[in-house]
């Protein structure tokens, strides 16, 4: 079965419709701002879940990295044998994302939201 996706307006557009609950299942998704437009209009939510704004998509890669942040000072010091883990250099980092998005998108994305937006990711996953 095909999921449903309601959006904000599509919250609006049913409560003004006279529709007071939603009933949501593995089907229904409401995207971030629908979940807030339905709390702020008192639309009722039914789920057997508990109550829980929708959350982004659960990515292995970048959960692992949030859960253990690469550390700049090791807690204890590597053994003489094994060779010291090497710190990716962070402007590296986020000159070669920078280059792969204008590879792809040319010069539809704005310069400073591109490098704010690479900045915080950057720091979200613990390199900085």
């Amino acid at each position: 079965m095909p999921k449903e996706f309601y959006t904000e307006k599509d919250i609006e557009d049913l409560f003004n419709r006279g529709i007071r609950s939603l009933q949501l299942n593995e089907n229904v998704v409401l995207t971030e701002l629908a979940y807030e437009k339905a709390q702020r209009l008192n639309l009722q939510l039914i789920t057997d879940r508990a109550d829980a704004p929708p959350a982004a998509p659960v990515r292995p890669y970048l959960s692992e990295l949030q859960a253990n942040p690469v550390s700049r000072k090791p807690a204890t010091p590597p053994a003489e044998s094994q060779p010291r883990p090497t710190q990716p250099d962070t402007n590296d980092v986020e000159t070669r994302i920078r280059s792969a998005v204008i590879a792809k998108l040319g010069n539809q994305v704005d310069a400073k939201l591109l490098d704010n937006i690479i900045h915080r990711v950057v720091k979200g996953v613990g390199l900085k």
